[in-house]
């Protein structure tokens, strides 16, 4: 049952969003590998190495720039997985408007059949003894 995975395996988008988020603290090489099912520490660290920010030699955060060939990747990703996230909020929020759509419908359905309110149309009233206790306060 073991797959033996390569670089090739994960999307540039991913490998810049693991990047991202270890450097940014948000979660441990640790965390990361066991969410994104990597296998080994070592690839985590490779990508570290090749696209983060900071300078192992020296054990620095890099000021360096990084080069627009850099960027356009990285925005690109951004895009990507832009995309990915509103096109999975559209469809969750078609999703909701069809429910409640269909509970609307049972819910005439029901008023019919049974002749009873289910919606509540005005705020119901209070009983004698909560009116005297909301006066006294």
């Amino acid at each position: 049952n073991y797959v033996k995975r390569t670089q090739r395996d994960y999307s540039m988008s991913l490998k810049l969003q693991i990047v991202r988020e270890v450097e940014q603290g948000s979660s441990s090489i640790t965390q990361i590998r066991k969410q994104y099912g990597i296998q080994s520490h070592a690839t985590v660290l490779g990508w570290l190495r090749k696209f983060g920010n900071f300078d192992w030699e020296n054990q620095t955060p890099l000021n360096m720039a990084k080069s627009p060939e850099q960027k356009i990747m990285e925005l690109e990703a951004q895009v990507k997985l832009l995309e990915k996230q509103k096109a999975l909020l559209e469809r969750q929020a078609y999703v909701a408007d069809k429910k409640a759509i269909l509970f609307d419908m049972m819910i005439d359905l029901a008023e019919k059949e049974y002749h009873i309110d289910i919606r509540k149309n005005s705020a119901p009233e209070q009983s004698p003894a909560l009116e005297q206790k909301n006066k006294k306060q």
